[in-house]
C-alpha cells in the first residue's frame, strides 16, 4: 500500500506544529497586548504583533490583496509539498521531516491568514536596539524545515556522487 510506504506516515508531525504553533498564539493573543513588549531576558521579548504581510512584513502596507494572494501560492506550496511526500520513500527520514515541518508551520500561517487577516507573531528576539522580526512556532518549523531540506540536499549530493563512482 502506498500511504503506508510514502513519506505521509510523517504527517502527524505537521498536526503537532498546527496545533503547537495555534495554541501559542492563542495564548500570546489572550495574555499580551498589541505591540508592549514582555521582557523575558535581555535579549528575548514576547511581544504581540499582526503581520499582515510576508517574510519581515514585506507587502504588509497593501490594500489587503495580500492576505488573498498569499494564501492562495502558500496553499499550492503546501499541496506541493504533499505531492513530494507522498513521491518519497518512508526510510527518506531527513527529508520527509523537513517536509512535514514546513507543511504544518505553513498551514498554521495559512490558518491565520484566512480567519484573521493577519499572521499573529510574539517572539522577538534582539541585541543592542537590533531587533529581529517578530516571528512564531510556524514560522521556527518553516525554518528548521528549510534548513534540513538544505542538509539534506548535501546529503543526498554526496550519496549520489559515491554511488556514481562505485
Amino acid at each position: 500500500m502506498k500511504l503506508k510506504n510514502s513519506g505521509w506516515v510523517y504527517l502527524w508531525v505537521s498536526v503537532v506544529v498546527l496545533i503547537l504553533d495555534q495554541w501559542t498564539k492563542s495564548i500570546a493573543s489572550n495574555k499580551l497586548d498589541l505591540y508592549v513588549p514582555k521582557k523575558i531576558t535581555e535579549f528575548f521579548n514576547l511581544t504581540l504583533m499582526h503581520n499582515e504581510g510576508v517574510a519581515f512584513s514585506i507587502l504588509a502596507s497593501q490594500s489587503g490583496w495580500q492576505r488573498y494572494f498569499i494564501s492562495v501560492v502558500a496553499g499550492l506550496i503546501v499541496i506541493w509539498l504533499l505531492y513530494w511526500l507522498w513521491q518519497n520513500a518512508r526510510n527518506m527520514k531527513l527529508q520527509n521531516t523537513a517536509l512535514v515541518l514546513v507543511i504544518g508551520g505553513a498551514l498554521g500561517n495559512i490558518w491565520d491568514r484566512v480567519l484573521l487577516g493577519y499572521v499573529v507573531d510574539f517572539i522577538e528576539l534582539h541585541y543592542k536596539g537590533y531587533y529581529w522580526p517578530a516571528f512564531n512556532v510556524a514560522d521556527s518549523a518553516i525554518t528548521l524545515g528549510a534548513v534540513l531540506l538544505i542538509i539534506d540536499a548535501f546529503k543526498n549530493k554526496e550519496s549520489d556522487t559515491e554511488e556514481k563512482q562505485a
